[in-house]
């Protein structure tokens, strides 16, 4: 059965309360693993975290008499790899030859022979749900108070803000995506038709090099710079027929496809798990072709809301925020509310959502996990005339700078000196999103919307374990230095 943690120590194993930690280290691993220390070795705060974690057991027991990993070792590793912004192959060779990571995960000196597999460590990082991370980051952020605040009832301040987490996808045109559908289409009913013993498909690597020698074809006609009208007309007329042609011969494919799935279905044959992502590419490619249609031949300009940007990662949103630099963004906005010490209280991924629209949902359900917070600041992307209204009935003090012309209601509000102050103090949530990004949350590698969370969710955990541990490395350092002083006064 598996286990949160082994309470049974191994012989030579360190306790983790003993394992020593460089605190003058520059690097990021140290704060990382005192925070793990911390929850650990804090009884109430490691009976929490555990409990919680009880409740993944109860998806993932395996029914066949394997332990599996332990748990622990599961959020030791989701933690270090979001955080130091690892891919699973740094993971394991940290995981198997780093000293004091290993001793985080419970192995010694004798146990270098246990050598950790890259497919182990996907399959299980992967078990950690977004929901339970989300509450065990409530538990860490709570703890991390008890450390910083002054008094029991000092009040939060909060600051909110939204980026963009990119989803790790090309850059998307409709003739790519056609591209994109019929290549996994023609692989994937070659494969079925290895499974069926029929030959229809055998030459399925020379169509799909068809397929490309025709997107190819399109992608590099240009239109015409000329002033001469007749040569900008035969351009024209070249590029319609390259993406007609690219397009007539994907139709045909298709339906060749379709005829060969329905004569093997008839006849009873398997793979029916196969045909049912047969099914979702080519009503994709269906689509691109019906918009390289309506888009070159006919002239039409496609709505946005009828675009896909990705077949794969099929949430991925199309974002333009007017930063200087950055025309788009491929991937989903994701709002995070910091407090005054560095810990980041809640998030929100956002799906077909403006800053506007989630500014009082932040709010409240912030304030049900925090009720200390009294006051949050925001940008102009936040403001709407019922955000002003609402947002005070939640917080005793709302910075939300009004878009347009103020009044002089409005300019009393904003030229106040604490608001200003406020003002000046939110960009420090710039700082916050910064530190995600570099520490892995600027491109999520992987896949799917709950993949997605799940990353945005642990990526929030591991800052606010970090943050953590920066504050217990400070306390630390400070307590040795008046040690020092003591000594050499004496």
């Amino acid at each position: 059965m598996r286990q949160v943690k082994n309470p049974q120590y191994k012989l030579g194993e360190i306790p983790i309360s003993n394992i020593k930690i460089d605190l003058k280290s520059r690097d990021d691993i140290p704060p990382l693993l005192l925070g793990l220390q911390y929850i650990y070795t804090n009884s109430e705060l490691r009976i929490q975290v555990f409990t919680l974690l009880e409740e993944v057991m109860e998806d993932i027991n395996c029914k066949n008499g394997r332990p599996g990993m332990e748990l622990w070792k599961i959020l030791v590793f989701g933690v270090l790899r979001l955080n130091l912004n690892w891919d699973y192959d740094r993971l394991l060779e940290m995981a198997n030859n780093h000293r004091t990571i290993r001793e985080m995960l419970g192995h010694n000196w004798l146990d270098d022979h246990h050598k950790y597999k890259l497919q182990t460590l996907k399959d299980n990082v992967s078990l950690l749900t977004p929901e339970i991370l989300d509450r065990i980051n409530h538990v860490v952020v709570e703890a991390g108070h008890s450390i910083v605040k002054k008094k029991d009832d000092e009040k939060l301040r909060g600051r909110c803000d939204s980026f963009v987490v990119e989803t790790n996808v090309h850059y998307p045109t409709d003739i790519n995506l056609l591209f994109d559908a019929m290549r996994v289409i023609i692989t994937l009913v070659g494969k079925l038709c290895g499974i069926w013993e029929l030959t229809e498909w055998r030459q399925n690597k020379h169509n799909i090099r068809k397929i490309k020698r025709l997107y190819r074809k399109a992608q590099k006609l240009k239109r015409s710079t000329s002033n001469d009208s007749e040569k900008k007309a035969k351009r024209d007329q070249l590029i319609i027929a390259a993406h007609q042609e690219y397009i007539d011969v994907a139709d045909v494919y298709l339906n060749k496809i379709r005829n060969t799935i329905k004569v093997a279905m008839n006849g009873g044959q398997s793979g029916v798990a196969i045909v049912v992502i047969l099914d979702r590419f080519m009503k994709h490619a269906e689509r691109q072709i019906d918009q390289i249609r309506r888009r070159v031949v006919e002239g039409e300009t496609i709505p946005h809301s009828e675009k896909v940007f990705s077949l794969f990662e099929e949430h991925t949103e199309w974002i333009s925020k007017g930063k200087a630099g950055v025309p788009v963004e491929l991937g989903l906005k994701v709002c995070v509310l910091e407090d005054q010490h560095g810990f980041i209280l809640n998030y929100r991924v956002m799906q077909h959502e403006t800053d506007d629209q989630i500014a009082v949902f932040m709010v409240e359900h912030t304030k049900k996990k925090h009720s200390s917070l009294t006051s949050c600041s925001f940008d102009k992307g936040f403001h709407s005339p019922a955000n002003q209204k609402d947002l005070l009935e939640h917080l005793d003090f709302v910075v939300l700078p009004k878009k347009g012309r103020l009044s002089q209601k409005d300019k009393e509000r904003e030229y106040s000196g604490d608001f200003i102050k406020a003002r000046h103090q939110h960009s420090a949530v710039e700082s916050a999103i910064n530190a995600l990004e570099v520490h892995g949350l600027d491109m999520c590698p992987d896949h799917g919307i709950h993949g997605f969370k799940r990353y945005v969710a642990l990526a929030i955990l591991a800052r606010n374990i970090q943050q953590l541990g920066v504050k217990l490395k400070y306390k630390q350092l400070a307590s040795l230095q008046r040690k020092e002083k003591f000594k050499k006064a004496a």
